[in-house]
């Protein structure tokens, strides 16, 4: 059963604070536009776009209890304002398959706030849960309560806690086919403290990063090139137009 933590007292913890159902499309939302990144088990992405943030609700699910029997929705739907990165899961959600259904309880919500159990059908289990950063540092605050403004990077990613670190690709956005070029790999806590991510694979290198996180690649033709160490969440995908070209989005 995951471990319930008030997000005021824990930023990265068992109980992630989440979710609500959008009517806004997301192009054409109100309010903000950020990148929202969802990774599931395996480093496996279900969504990698930007979206709208607009305020929102959620219905809690009477079948979301994963943190134990009687802790499950009350099936009263829950107002969210704001531009909020809980926000734009749901919006996203309206859009992408992938993401559906969601999961949320409201069981501890006058004490820690909503409670994610699954995004997906990929339920919170065991020791393993869902959990978000924004801007590669996981805040201190619920979702629901962390305001996104246009280009933050929001992530939501499930994982055993203590949380794996988040992966940054840095690459050039044009090179010459057949020309090497270096690419650098970081490590985010969920402290948002950096570090470079030795022995790091990354598309179309010609080995693992070194100890300061570099690699070099050889392109022949466009590509999105996406970092990957171990059990870390994998980078975005990083897009490096070749000759000119570029690859599609």
């Amino acid at each position: 059963m995951p471990r319930l933590v008030p997000f005021r007292l824990a930023a990265a913890c068992v109980l992630a604070t989440t979710i609500v159902l959008s009517s806004v499309a997301a192009a054409a939302a109100k309010g903000p536009v950020a990148e929202l990144r969802v990774v599931g088990t395996g480093g496996k992405v279900l969504v990698e776009k930007s979206f709208g943030v607009a305020s929102t609700s959620v219905k809690a699910s009477p079948s979301a209890r994963c943190f134990g029997p009687g802790t499950g929705g009350s099936g009263k739907t829950i107002a969210l304002e704001g531009p909020s990165a809980l926000g734009m899961l749901v919006q996203a959600s309206k859009f992408t398959a992938a993401l559906r259904p969601l999961s949320v309880t409201d069981h501890f919500l006058s004490e820690f706030g909503l409670g994610l159990c699954g995004i997906g059908g990929l339920e919170a289990k065991g020791m393993n849960s869902w959990y978000f950063k924004v801007n590669h540092r996981a805040p201190s605050v619920g979702a629901e309560a962390v305001k996104v403004k246009t280009g933050d990077e929001v992530l939501f990613g499930y994982g055993a806690y203590p949380y794996p670190d988040e992966l940054v690709l840095n690459a050039p956005a044009k090179v010459e086919a057949g020309v090497p070029f270096t690419v650098r790999v970081f490590a985010y806590d969920a402290k948002g403290k950096k570090k470079p991510a030795a022995g790091a694979t990354v598309s179309g290198a010609s080995g693992p990063t070194d100890g300061q996180g570099k690699a070099q690649v050889t392109l022949a033709a466009p590509a999105k090139l996406v970092a990957r160490l171990g059990k870390d969440t994998p980078s975005g995908s990083v897009p490096v137009c070749v000759g000119g070209r570029c690859p599609r989005k």
